[in-house]
């Protein structure tokens, strides 16, 4: 019989399905978790298996309190085949076009520079919340909606509260549940707004096309989901602070690397984005439901029975990775990428499966935004907490990574 697993989930964090992988010496293995039959599989074959959507299912297969805190009910990650098509079509249009990506690039470095400026006048900064306003104030303004100076510190805070509440219960949890709901209500009101035509929203925006979208029945989006909609648009990008927080820990731990981020060689900034995204923690796994009873790597996957997907365990794959637990950013220059190797945000085509079609974002502003942290003139003060607990789901730095200016630290 399986046991269940949901009380070692919580107390290992990212690494429970590993630690349970590694000590039956499988690549998959069965479980259960909340009381359901589950089984956890990893590599890139694994990663195949789990977006062959003859395989594994996405609708009812995420968690109600993922759904009220993450995605929101009714989102693209919980619908399958033609519902899924049609909705993830609309995605793919808005976030992987390259003038559109340019786009929010150059309004965020623009941001950034003129932030960096006021930064310098500080006796510190922290980096998680500083680079957070910045990518919230400037993803919310690309997509079209409406927003003054005076309400990015509160959009950002519940942007934020929404990724860092959907893996555990207590406050973080019901810190997220409320910032949903209120920015659902924000955006649902916005967008009735713009389909009775007493607000505009520029031709092509997010906020525009998501109004406007039809589904595969024909009909336009609840107005709740289409909020639920423009929000996994700015709440993911948002969440690049996560990533930059851990930039700022990578250039404290491993300084050699500094002078050259600092430089101008986008491919390296490129790979510097990608060991970023493998090396530290950020989704445990990703997971659905077997629609029929399956087989894969020795293991029955019962009907029903939740498919999880290693991610944390495949980025950090001996068989894929030399050297796995050593940050070494040159490992991706000249490296070509399968779809199935590196799953930080998951696997395959993001075009036709479950792949997050916001990666190339987020790739974007990474490598835009880590140079200019490596130029800027600053200290990391020694008396703050770097560590990084992989029981805490979203991981990150507990400090959120304090910098000191160097004009800062001239003064003493």
């Amino acid at each position: 019989m399986r046991l269940e697993n949901s009380p070692a989930l919580l107390s290992k964090g990212y690494a429970w399905l590993p630690d349970l992988r590694r000590a039956r010496g499988l690549h998959a293995v069965g479980t259960r978790l909340g009381g359901l039959p589950a089984v956890g599989i990893q590599g890139t074959e694994a990663a195949r298996f789990l977006y062959d959507e003859d395989h594994v299912h996405r609708s009812h297969a995420i968690p109600e309190p993922v759904q009220g805190t993450l995605f929101g009910k009714g989102a693209v990650h919980t619908l399958d085949g033609e519902a899924h098509r049609v909705r993830k079509a609309m995605f793919v249009a808005l976030l992987m076009d390259g003038a559109g990506i340019d786009a929010l690039v150059e309004r965020t470095t623009a941001v950034w520079d003129a932030a960096a400026a006021e930064w310098a006048t500080r006796p510190q900064v922290v980096l998680f919340d500083a680079s957070a306003e910045v990518i919230a104030g400037s993803v919310t303004r690309w997509a079209g909606v409406p927003l003054t100076d005076g309400e990015v510190p509160a959009l950002t805070r519940d942007l934020l509260a929404m990724v860092d509440g959907f893996a555990t219960g207590g406050p973080r949890h019901w810190r997220a549940r409320r910032a949903r709901g209120r920015r659902e209500d924000w955006l649902g009101g916005i967008v009735e707004q713009v389909r009775s035509g007493r607000a505009g929203a520029a031709p092509g925006s997010v906020l525009a096309v998501v109004a406007a979208h039809r589904d595969a029945d024909g009909g336009l989006l609840d107005p709740r989901v289409a909020a639920v909609e423009v929000l996994n648009v700015i709440r993911p990008t948002t969440a690049v602070a996560w990533f930059m927080a851990f930039s700022g820990h990578a250039l404290a731990r491993w300084p050699q690397y500094r002078e050259r981020l600092a430089g101008a060689d986008p491919a390296f900034a490129e790979a510097w984005a990608h060991e970023v995204r493998r090396f530290y923690p950020f989704a445990p796994f990703i997971g659905g439901r077997a629609p029929q009873r399956l087989e894969f790597g020795g293991q029955t996957i019962p009907r029903n029975a939740m498919v999880l997907l290693d991610l944390y365990g495949q980025n950090h794959d001996p068989q894929l990775w030399e050297d796995p637990y050593a940050f070494r950013p040159e490992r991706f220059l000249g490296r070509e990428i399968g779809a199935f190797d590196l799953v930080p945000q998951g696997g395959g085509d993001p075009r036709t499966n479950h792949r997050c079609p916001g990666e190339q974002i987020t790739v974007a502003l990474l490598a835009a935004l880590a140079p200019r942290l490596a130029r800027l003139p600053f200290d990391v003060p020694a008396d703050q907490d770097l560590t990084i607990s992989l029981r805490r789901i979203p991981a990150r730095p507990a400090s959120g990574v304090v910098l000191r200016p160097a004009a800062a630290a001239a003064r003493g």
